[in-house]
């Protein structure tokens, strides 16, 4: 890995951040709060939120094994995802590496950001192309993004591949751990030390249930956090989500992601059993990927049934391909019901 001074952008490097009005105390014990402009009168949201999270990154931290400098809370994870092209790439400039299919955002922020894109198909049966992603990358990569369990496909990838890019990428490697609480792998969280060139996004909006709060989270360095928490907008976690976010982790969500582990389990034979199913792709995430010669009509066909999947048909890579997320299990009987009736 090159040097991080080298890898960040040099208008980054030397940006001052904007300071807010409670940036610029020290301390003490504030009655009167008469500096940044805000309503006096008490409405329980009439103060700014704290620009830092402090309270919800302890809680965070202490949830997922790391310190509070290693963490960055972002509204939604895309925030993250945006930041790392700010922070990384120069617009017409530098490039990023992706694997393909993948979470589109990483595709429309590298096109806002005005970076290239370059794609790298997944091998057989959705494996991690590692070779070609090293032979992608050249002087000006300055990103490489893998999403693991990956989304659309739901394969989470081996350990040894991951290592192997980030040992050798040289550049900043971006995983996206958004479904990592559905698989069986720890993930690479714990691991944070070993690699100065890691990023890790994880989200509240998967197993947490909170996809409505648009929290998202990514772990990296001190440094690299660092560089995330300077370029960020100064208030992006409203007062609401945080206090929401932070009542919600005391909260224990390990039956809930057990049985929707159990859910898809459960249906992944029975939709292969569908005469109109074509094949099951195995899932580590808490959706199932499905092949079918009538993509479009099946989908029709679920809509009329008041059942709405993803029609991942048109993606290279999952033609004739739907995602279909696991619901409760009154929900997935209606899927199945609709699935198992449709005729080619």
């Amino acid at each position: 890995m090159r040097p991080l001074e080298e890898l960040v952008r040099p208008n980054i490097r030397t940006l001052k951040p904007y300071s807010t009005a409670r940036d610029e105390f020290s301390g003490g014990e504030i009655t009167t709060w008469l500096d940044a402009n805000e309503n006096p009168y008490d409405n329980g949201v009439n103060r700014y939120p704290d620009p830092h999270q402090k309270l919800l990154k302890q809680k965070i931290a202490a949830l997922k094994g790391v310190r509070e400098e290693q963490v960055f809370i972002g509204n939604g994870s895309d925030e993250a995802i945006d930041l790392c092209y700010h922070i990384f790439c120069r617009p017409g400039v530098d490039n990023a590496v992706s694997i393909a299919p993948t979470y589109g955002m990483y595709r429309v922020a590298a096109d806002i950001n005005d970076v290239e894109m370059r794609e790298v198909p997944l091998g057989a049966d959705f494996s991690l192309p590692t070779d070609a992603l090293l032979a992608a990358a050249d002087e000006r990569t300055r990103l490489l993004w893998l999403c693991s369990p990956n989304n659309p496909t739901g394969n989470a990838f081996p350990a040894a591949g991951i290592e192997r890019l980030l040992r050798e990428f040289d550049g900043m490697v971006v995983l996206d751990e958004a479904y990592i609480d559905f698989t069986a792998g720890p993930g690479f969280l714990a691991r944070l030390g070993e690699f100065g060139n890691l990023i890790v996004l994880q989200t509240l909006s998967k197993a947490w249930g909170m996809a409505g709060l648009r929290l998202g989270l990514a772990f990296a360095s001190e440094a690299v956090a660092g560089l995330f928490a300077r370029v960020k907008y100064p208030y992006n976690i409203n007062s609401l989500a945080q206090q929401a976010v932070a009542e919600r982790l005391t909260e224990d969500i390990a039956p809930q992601v057990a049985e929707i582990r159990a859910e898809r389990d459960r249906l992944a034979p029975q939709l292969a059993a569908c005469p109109a199913i074509g094949r099951v792709y195995p899932s580590d995430a808490n959706f199932i990927l499905v092949r079918t010669p009538d993509p479009d009509r099946m989908y029709d066909a679920l809509i009329s049934a008041g059942v709405i999947v993803r029609n991942r048909s048109r993606i290279p890579g999952c033609e004739g391909c739907l995602r279909i997320t696991v619901g409760t299990p009154a929900e997935n009987a209606r899927m199945i019901e609709t699935v198992k009736n449709f005729r080619l």
